[in-house]
């Protein structure tokens, strides 16, 4: 499997390129706008072609590249089916499998961070969009997002097996991947806790809101694609 785990600095984001092998189509998740030359040529240079373009959830901290995407490489958008953005060409529902060339991703609705959040799954691999992050978890203070919803949902991430490997859709401090395991473990807002106590965690972080949040989620209900009058 081709896999590559691409950074953003100004948001701390994560995109992730795969595909099952080269010369087949890739999928991307979660890819930031402005980085699409990038895209377009890490693509080439593996000789894989366009196939999916994936947002776990609605980003409020960064707009998402899937229009200019679709627009330049004719790739497939994708979101989960709560999602109110209209604009993407497929809505994939709970349990559903992504097939892409022969890399079978199986979508998980996960709400807490938003109520759209969903995770996508390979038998080794978690891509946990902005739900569980490595020793944290994302903020639910917004986009009607909920931490019991958040600890249920990741509840059922930990039902995976330990070895799981945990790539999640943003990290502040420097980690890059983990494990189900280890979060199970050392995820200080999760290990050892109830529901209850995570929830007054979450209740007491007081985040400011993300700068960018006023002009990202209506832009990124438009798959990243506003026009100016």
């Amino acid at each position: 499997m081709i896999f590559r785990q691409l950074f953003e600095r100004e948001t701390s984001t994560y995109t992730y390129l795969l595909a099952a092998r080269p010369g087949g189509k890739a999928v991307l998740i979660d890819p930031v706008h402005g980085f699409e030359d990038m895209y377009v040529q890490l693509l080439g240079q593996l000789g894989v072609a366009p196939g999916w373009a994936i947002d776990t959830h609605t980003h409020a901290d960064h707009i998402t590249a899937l229009g200019e995407l679709r627009d330049r490489t004719g790739c497939q958008t994708v979101m989960g089916e709560t999602s109110q953005a209209s604009c993407v060409d497929r809505h994939v529902r709970d349990g559903e499998v992504l097939d892409c060339d022969g890399l079978s991703l199986t979508a998980w609705f996960t709400p807490g961070h938003t109520d759209e959040s969903f995770t996508f799954l390979l038998p080794d691999r978690v891509f946990t969009g902005d739900l569980l992050l490595y020793r944290g978890t994302g903020r639910t203070d917004f986009q009607s997002g909920d931490a019991r919803k958040s600890w249920r949902s990741i509840q059922r991430l930990f039902a995976l097996p330990d070895a799981t490997l945990v790539y999640a859709g943003h990290d502040y401090k420097g980690w890059t991947v983990s494990t189900i395991g280890e979060e199970k473990r050392f995820n200080p807002r999760l290990a050892g806790r109830t529901e209850d106590e995570y929830v007054a965690i979450m209740a007491a972080l007081n985040l400011p809101r993300p700068a960018q949040m006023d002009v990202a989620v209506p832009a990124n209900l438009a798959c990243g694609q506003v026009r100016s009058p």
